[in-house]
């Protein structure tokens, strides 16, 4: 089946809530907890707060959304539907680029945990051409890998926490806080929004759900609640041992807490589980990115051969391709900080789309109140407006570009 081919059911609810907490667990334990703590020092841990409920917020609204469409694209299709074409296409754009330059991030990640520092792109490489090629062959392959590595990295997590309990404090009074000021704590949000990003990617694929109006509101909740719980037990822990200095520097911050408590033997422990963190994210991505990728080239907001779905593995497999190859290019040129702060302005301009589109559904449809809605599109304005300008600017720039394309597209199509 080629273009505009239809997609199989085959994940379950517990398919759908490990792919949403695969999708976090890389990129907020491991990438942005240094930057954060660089912006906020100990305000991280309020700034970790803010991020969780413009989060929970966004989630009810993208399952809310999710349970009247159920099918590919998460928001691109939502904003479609409820605000207009040009909306829809801004939210697939953002998602696109933001969730791009978060595969890179996340290969990058594999990388220097994995690798001596002169492989470091050469392994990034590899990551993706790997995990493509596990994709390529079906969605529930991409689930089944998913399971097995947050199983292990959860593992590793709980090990590297009781470790760090073990070490002398270094924390700070709460006070300290106020040393780096509110927008400093609220830019600390904005970079640990990065880490909750993989909460509704199970929306992108909900042509690929069984019972999508059930199942996917369902795994959106429960995949965030997971992941909260995780970051806030793992924030304290790196902050306890090594101060906000110390971590704001790190590179690898659980290997330091290890080795900050004497227990260096766990050290390779760490790192193999950071290693399958950013693997397991980076697979879930490149998931997401194709259902997206398809939506908007069956509109003809990308590319038409971008909508071909795989005859026997019933996969988007043009668009993975591509994409492949686009983050392998980007791996090459990227910096690590600077790609979570692009990806999260992409990310947050998405998710303000699905709460305006969520504000205007009907009685009907709705199942939470219209203040959950406002949070959540107020909070993403707010974060995306602290981000570091360097991050503001090229998603604007990026952003712009999708707008010239589209522009061109239709003024040829007249």
């Amino acid at each position: 089946m080629t273009s505009g081919g239809a997609l199989a059911r085959r994940l379950g609810l517990s398919d759908a809530i490990v792919i949403g907490v695969g999708s976090m667990m890389g990129a907020g334990v491991f990438a942005a907890f240094a930057p954060a703590s660089a912006a906020a020092g100990v305000g991280l841990l309020v700034g970790l707060a803010v991020a969780a409920i413009v989060a929970v917020c966004n989630a009810l609204s993208s399952a809310q959304l999710a349970a009247q469409y159920p099918t590919s694209g998460g928001t691109y299709v939502y904003g479609r539907e409820r605000l207009g074409h040009w909306p829809g296409f801004l939210a697939g754009w953002s998602f696109v680029i933001g969730k791009t330059a978060s595969c890179a991030a996340m290969a990058l990640t594999f990388a220097h945990y994995a690798v001596p520092d002169e492989y470091t792109k050469l392994a990034a490489v590899a990551a993706v051409v790997v995990l493509a090629s596990v994709n390529y062959v079906g969605v529930t392959r991409t689930a089944a890998l998913t399971k097995v590595l947050v199983t292990l990295v959860l593992v590793v997590l709980v090990g590297t926490t009781l470790v760090g309990l073990s070490a002398p404090t270094r924390l700070p009074d709460a006070s300290a806080s106020i040393d780096h000021g509110w927008y400093g704590i609220l830019q600390s949000a904005g970079l640990l929004f990065f880490a909750f990003a993989g909460y509704a990617r199970i929306a992108t694929m909900g042509e690929e759900v069984v019972d999508p109006r059930r199942t996917i509101p369902r795994a959106i909740i429960t995949a965030l609640a997971i992941a909260l719980c995780v970051y806030a037990v793992v924030a304290v822990t790196v902050l306890a041992v090594l101060g906000p200095d110390q971590l704001a520097a790190s590179t690898a911050p659980l290997v330091d807490v290890v080795t900050t408590a004497g227990q260096s033997w766990a050290a390779p422990i760490v790192r193999v589980g950071a290693s399958l963190a950013a693997l397991g994210a980076l697979l879930a991505l490149i998931a997401g990115i194709g259902r997206t990728s398809l939506a908007m080239a069956r509109n003809r907001d990308l590319p038409r051969c971008l909508s071909a779905v795989h005859p026997r593995f019933a996969v988007p497999h043009r668009a993975e391709i591509t994409l492949a190859v686009v983050v392998g290019v980007l791996v090459l040129t990227v910096d690590l900080r600077g790609a979570i702060g692009f990806s999260s302005f992409g990310v947050l301009l998405y998710y303000l789309i699905a709460n305006v589109s969520a504000w205007t559904q009907a009685p009907d449809d709705r199942r939470y109140p219209r203040p959950v809605q406002a949070v959540g599109a107020v909070g993403c304005v707010a974060l995306m407006a602290t981000l570091p300008a360097p991050a503001i600017g090229v998603g604007v720039a990026v952003l712009a570009v999708g707008v010239v394309y589209r522009c061109v597209r239709l003024r040829r199509a007249r």
